[in-house]
């Protein structure tokens, strides 16, 4: 049956999943703009629930309790409730689609291929991956003759692109519905186009603001010149303050613990960037003493994002009356995050700048699944009989997902393969999925999903034994 399903691996990708994927790609689901329910529900009602319910799901929608229009989805499919249950995910809504920028002879809302690439919002972010791993699904539940050979919930929203509102609510609510073993999903980007990429978690976020009003109004640069403060320059100085001019932190609480020589081996063969379409990374910024992988998935960055005072557009010869800055910092596992306010106050506070004013604007925890559970060598092992190349283990994302649901509401071990690259033009414009990738992700989550039918009792109770025995938990 597994050669059985190959061969039809090979004529879907084929003959069907180019059709599947524009047929997602033509929904105008951006979740930020309004007047996008209709579009949303439809495609939770038109495209989503119809390949579900072919493979025996069955479906609830649910209202969002937090945003309107922004329904989420729970499948599920129980086939005996002895076998292992795994938890999927996908989002279905995408970023502005901003048609007016594509390049000529490109539209956000049709896939249009050219050579490797299949361009369309959502190609890679997340409409192309998920239905990735839904034809997965599908392809091995009709090789199994009707059957998965495990459980299998999926939980959809439509909502992640405006920090997926409602979705710890829907978590928390039907948690005992939620309820799995194992937490398997597909977003964000491969280290590389060639290298298949399994990530445990991702960095934390929180961005935050640094404003200075210093009067009501700007006064003559000539009349009150060295007699009144600037607020542009303070601020500038008070965020040099912060990160050095190379762009290492400077604030000891908005720092990580030390690397663990886990994580440093892991990231050991791991080289970011230095692919067609990457820039140029700069060696010399960021922490010093660390190589590019530890600096981009093991330790913390502090950014500028924007910066304003006076009037930009029609500079004045006047002193500006306020500045403000809008600043992110990424985190991973260990840092103080809970108490990045109190850092910044008293950082300030103590290098003269109590003129500044902070406010913290929403906040990701940062998560990391334990990287020697036996789960993730067993996953790394599949992907590389799929694909015949070795994979890159991350240990997690550079980036941020809500997988602190996945992980510490829901208590679940989180494996996460990526079906994008870095240059795929994500929440850009021309964003794409290339061939290649569809194809070797389509292989590798039906092998995966196989062996859970063939193998999921035996490797959920070696997860188990080795949570017992180490006492770490699930996430």
């Amino acid at each position: 049956m597994f050669q059985v399903l190959l061969n039809n691996i090979d004529d879907f990708f084929k003959n069907e999943f180019k059709d599947r994927l524009a047929q997602k790609i033509a929904y105008q689901t951006e979740s930020q703009k309004i007047g996008s329910n209709s579009a949303i529900d439809s495609y939770l009602d038109e495209v989503i629930a119809p390949e579900l319910t072919s493979m025996g799901f069955t479906l609830q929608k649910v209202d969002n309790p937090i945003v309107e229009g922004r329904p989420l989805l729970i499948a599920e499919r129980i086939e005996d409730a002895a076998l292992p249950t795994v938890l999927c995910y996908g989002h279905g809504d995408v970023v502005w689609g901003d048609a007016e920028n594509w390049r000529a002879g490109l539209s956000p809302w049709q896939l249009v291929e050219e050579e490797e690439r299949w361009y369309g919002r959502g190609s890679a972010d997340n409409k192309g991956q998920h239905a990735i791993n839904l034809s997965a699904l599908q392809q091995v539940y009709h090789a199994r003759q009707q059957r998965l050979g495990f459980n299998c919930k999926i939980l959809f929203e439509m909502g992640e692109e405006i920090s997926s509102p409602g979705l710890a609510e829907i978590a928390q609510r039907y948690k005992e519905q939620l309820k799995a073993d194992v937490f398997i999903a597909s977003d964000g980007p491969r280290l590389n186009k060639q290298r298949p990429t399994l990530f445990l978690g991702s960095r934390g976020c929180v961005n935050f603001s640094l404003s200075i009003h210093a009067r009501q109004q700007a006064y003559h640069s000539g009349n009150w010149g060295g007699l009144l403060t600037n607020p542009g320059t303070q601020l500038a100085n008070a965020i040099a303050s912060l990160v050095s001019a190379s762009g290492a932190i400077l604030v000891e609480g908005l720092k990580p613990p030390a690397i663990s020589q886990t994580v440093r081996q892991i990231l050991s063969d791991i080289e970011p960037a230095g692919q067609e379409g990457d820039p140029e990374v700069n060696h010399d910024w960021g922490e010093a003493g660390l190589t590019a992988a530890e600096k981009l998935f093991a330790w913390n960055s502090l950014e500028v994002l924007a910066y304003t005072t006076g009037n930009p557009q029609a500079p004045m010869n006047a002193i500006p009356a306020r500045a403000q800055a809008t600043c992110q910092l990424r985190f991973v596992v260990g840092t103080d995050y809970k108490n990045i306010a109190q850092y910044l106050r008293q950082h300030l506070d103590q290098h003269g700048f109590t003129m500044v004013d902070v406010e913290i604007g929403g906040m990701t925890p940062a998560t990391r699944f334990d990287p020697a559970d036996p789960l993730v060598n067993w996953t790394l092992d599949i992907m590389q009989q799929a694909t015949n190349k070795v994979p890159a283990l991350l240990p997690n994302l550079g980036g941020s997902l809500p997988n602190d649901i996945f992980s510490d509401i829901l208590g679940l071990p989180t494996l996460w393969i990526p079906h994008s690259y870095p240059a795929c033009g994500q929440h850009a414009v021309n964003e794409h999925m290339l061939k290649s990738i569809a194809y070797e992700g389509l292989h590798i989550m039906a092998r995966l999903f196989w062996q859970l039918g063939e193998q999921g009792e035996q490797i959920i109770n070696q997860h188990k034994q080795y949570q017992a025995t180490t006492g770490k938990p699930k996430g």
